[in-house]
């Protein structure tokens, strides 16, 4: 395992200042990866999985949302959030210059980059998508996927991979079933993996302790999940092998 070097830095959105955290390999790494957070902002198990996957020859990039850091409180994190999503093209925007950094710190070019998100990062990592952005792959972990701006056939250049909780109140079937429609109907090359009896947040080993019923971290789909990740990267990122080879 190589080691791993780590930077902690600002940049900026308009008038906006906002907190990047970086983990990188010593070595060359294999891809880029952009990690945006769940509605709270950075937190702690963002940072660590940041230097999870530099460990595994990943540069990994948590992004800020709202140039506030981590947001403790749900209802001030609610209030931004329903700020921030009211501009679409602003909220799109704020992101792309999170990606921009990762770029520019990473030098890493267009094809080996990635976006993963939780929860509402999840939401803004499929924007990004829907946007058009050329980056290689983006992951949502039971986020968001509802939009005011639909995919239209031919935008998404993203291989797209989606985890959900078939029991999450946030995002229910009909919400899933109106993604899967805007996919196909996009053209887009969309994975999505539902596990059943799942609530959401099931990747935050935390949300149980949040005494909302509508949050539970599951031990098997957050491991399932990031392995399925995994497997995905290495199709994306490993361009040197054929595609025998994953069979």
């Amino acid at each position: 395992m190589s080691s791993i070097e780590v930077q902690q830095f600002t940049y900026r959105h308009g008038d906006v200042e906002l907190a990047g955290y970086m983990a990188q390999p010593s070595r060359y790494p294999r891809g880029a990866i952009l990690i945006v957070p769940t509605i709270t902002g950075p937190t702690k198990q963002m940072y660590d999985r940041a230097r999870w996957l530099a460990a595994l020859g990943y540069s990994a990039m948590v992004c800020d949302i709202y140039g506030k850091g981590f947001v403790e409180d749900m209802r001030e994190a609610r209030t931004l959030a329903n700020e921030l999503r009211a501009d679409a093209e602003y909220y799109r925007e704020r992101f792309r210059c999170a990606l921009t950094e990762l770029r520019e710190r990473s030098k890493l070019g267009n094809h080996r980059i990635g976006a993963i998100g939780y929860g509402m990062g999840g939401e803004i990592v499929l924007e990004m998508a829907r946007g058009g952005e050329d980056i290689a792959i983006v992951v949502s972990f039971h986020g968001l996927l509802a939009t005011p701006l639909p995919a239209k056939r031919g935008t998404i250049k993203s291989r797209i991979l989606v985890f959900q909780g078939r029991a999450d109140p946030l995002v229910p079937p009909k919400q899933v079933r109106s993604f899967q429609e805007e996919m196909d109907i996009s053209g887009a090359d969309c994975h999505v993996h539902i596990y059943s009896g799942v609530l959401h947040g099931f990747t935050d080993i935390n949300s149980s302790s949040r005494s909302m019923d509508a949050v539970k971290y599951d031990a098997s789909a957050d491991r399932q999940s990031k392995a399925a990740m995994l497997s995905m990267f290495e199709e994306v990122f490993e361009t040197n092998k054929s595609p025998g080879q994953y069979q």
